[in-house]
């Protein structure tokens, strides 16, 4: 559910590119509607921060061992965790706001698991991710700036799109929920195609719409909505290593760590949106942490 979710896009792909059959579905969903997929022949990957949730305590008493699970969370001693065949813990430490540490942990154990599954050079992976700690530091010098600049960029701003494709999927949920979570402002994620599909109407100076580049077989697509949004009066900006706002440029180490870097910027806009409404970014007011109820 949630962040847990999204983060799932890029391991889902990954698998579907080796030839499994590999198919994203909330675990509200697959409890009480899509049941026939509780089968000995299916592996469960199961993503939550607390093993907690309403919904992951409902998994454990639906599937009853029917199908193999794979648990990724942060709570080794969760409900989770102890139904889980095999269990992947991300050690993230405590987090007691929206999903942060939570959630770039978790890609990055998913990122793991899926080269396990499919066979890869581990010694890669573990180069590839090692990237990750730097590039995100290095970003993080100069935050107060780029929460700054982000306010500018934000000023007026009504309605607020976050849109990606392929494996950015999981920047444009996650993005959008936490600023939702964090700063209390309306904000809606999709794919680049589906916001020509309806919410393209909706552009005006009031519409902030962030694009995440993504990967290169689709890059040149979502630089174009750029270039269409402006042209509707709409605010566009894209997420891209040559970004024309320093805080949405991101470092291009490949698509091993793409989305980690691809959500920060994201998180320096709720900060932002939190400043600008004279917020405490990330209090939780009506919602907990663990969703206890169904």
């Amino acid at each position: 559910m949630g962040s847990s979710f999204h983060a799932l896009h890029p391991l889902n792909l990954h698998l579907v590119s080796q030839g499994y059959t590999a198919v994203m579905v909330e675990t509200s969903e697959l409890i009480h509607y899509k049941r026939r997929f509780f089968d000995p022949k299916t592996l469960i990957v199961a993503v939550s921060q607390s093993g907690q949730s309403a919904e992951m305590v409902r998994l454990a008493q639906v599937n009853h061992g029917r199908s193999t699970v794979i648990a990724v969370t942060n709570t080794p001693d969760s409900a989770l965790a102890k139904h889980a065949d095999v269990a992947l813990f991300t050690r993230a430490g405590n987090e007691f706001s929206v999903s942060c540490k939570t959630y770039v942990s978790a890609l990055m154990v998913l990122k793991w698991l899926g080269d396990v599954l499919c066979e890869k050079d581990l010694r890669r992976t573990r180069r590839e991710l090692k990237q990750a700690s730097p590039a995100v530091a290095s970003y993080l010098v100069d935050w107060k700036d780029y929460v700054g600049s982000l306010a500018e960029a934000l000023e007026g701003i009504r309605h607020l799109f976050a849109v990606g494709r392929g494996a950015s999927l999981a920047s444009a949920g996650t993005g959008t929920l936490i600023v939702k979570e964090a700063a209390q402002f309306h904000a809606e994620g999709m794919s680049s195609a589906a916001f020509r599909h309806g919410p393209f109407e909706m552009l005006s100076r009031e519409t902030f719409v962030l694009v995440f580049a993504g990967d290169a077989k689709t890059r040149d697509l979502n630089q174009r909505l750029v270039a269409d949004i402006r042209e509707q009066d709409g605010h566009a900006e894209i997420v891209d290593h040559d970004a024309a706002l320093p805080a949405l440029r991101i470092a291009d180490y490949g698509a091993a760590i793409r989305q980690i870097l691809e959500i920060v910027p994201a998180q320096m806009i709720t900060l932002a949106l939190a400043a600008k409404a004279g917020r405490e970014p990330g209090r939780f007011e009506l919602a907990t942490k663990v969703t206890t109820t169904e």
